[in-house]
């Protein structure tokens, strides 16, 4: 059976996925009931309480039903097969769907190193596995959707920004994983700016909040935020921002932590049955 880090369940991180989200939903003005309560309430290891939640909620003896339209997409979480590291991540993205009344069959994962045995666990599972490698360039279709990348190569999610490269696609958008912050400090500003240019430009309208870390656990969800895109924010960059939209390609890259999709070449034949 999966299980979650004892630490990893306490209000501490339950309380940064709670305000980021609610902040989100907010910002959306989404339909509220079920979905904004569980969020409100997501304190793992405890019942929910009225202060927790989301202001401007449904009374719980009116919910609203059939309006949760949140999605979940994840990538690279590995081999959970062999790697504990793995199990744990994957672990806690069950636990976050449940809590969140995010339907199994609403999330989406990808992991090109995936064996035959992991695609049957996952299916098993219910969620839905991607069979194609889509190198993180997934748009989200105008539905709120989160993204859970942990400890993925940068590369990914600026393709995941170049995708949704729009104000009103990002603020669409929660991406939890690797610390943006974190990546503009460790990276020449040189390097950053010219591989991974819409990392470099959204660092100024982003909003991130760091998952609490624990001795114990600290392979597991180290240099991990949760991000989200405030429109506030994304209205005080300049138009050239939103102007620059090229493709990433990647070619003079060093170092590139993103396995390509083979087949990108359009002369090459598809070996990705859909």
């Amino acid at each position: 059976g999966q299980s979650v880090p004892s630490d990893c369940t306490g209000p501490a991180l339950s309380e940064t996925v709670n305000r980021c989200l609610r902040k989100h939903l907010e910002q959306l003005k989404a339909p509220v009931g079920p979905l904004s309560e569980a969020i409100g309430s997501l304190h793992l290891d405890s019942s929910p309480g009225e202060s927790d939640v989301a202001p401007g909620s449904v009374p719980e003896e009116t919910p609203v039903t059939g309006s949760c339209r949140l999605k979940c997409v994840c990538y690279g979480v590995g081999n959970f097969a062999t790697c504990v590291i793995a199990r744990n991540q994957l672990a806690f993205l069950l636990l976050f769907l449940e809590k969140c009344q995010i339907p199994r069959s609403h999330c989406w994962v990808y992991d090109p190193l995936f064996s035959q045995l992991e695609i049957a666990v996952l299916s098993t599972l219910g969620v839905v596995v991607l069979s194609e490698n889509e190198e993180g360039k997934r748009s989200v279709y105008g539905e709120p959707t989160v993204f859970y990348m942990l400890h993925c190569g940068t590369a990914l999610y600026n393709n995941l920004l170049w995708r949704n490269w729009s104000i009103d696609a990002l603020s669409k958008m929660v991406i939890v994983g690797n610390s943006f912050r974190g990546l503009e400090e460790r990276l020449l500003t040189r390097i950053l700016q010219k591989h991974y240019p819409y990392v470099a430009q959204i660092v100024k309208g982003v909003e991130e909040l760091a998952f609490p870390q624990t001795s114990q656990y600290t392979d597991v969800f180290n240099d991990t935020s949760v991000h989200w895109f405030p429109v506030q924010k994304l209205t005080q960059l300049s138009t050239d921002t939103w102007a620059f939209r090229e493709e990433p390609d990647y070619q003079d890259c060093e170092d590139l932590e993103i396995i390509r999709n083979k087949t990108e070449d359009p002369s090459a034949p598809d070996l990705n049955p859909l």
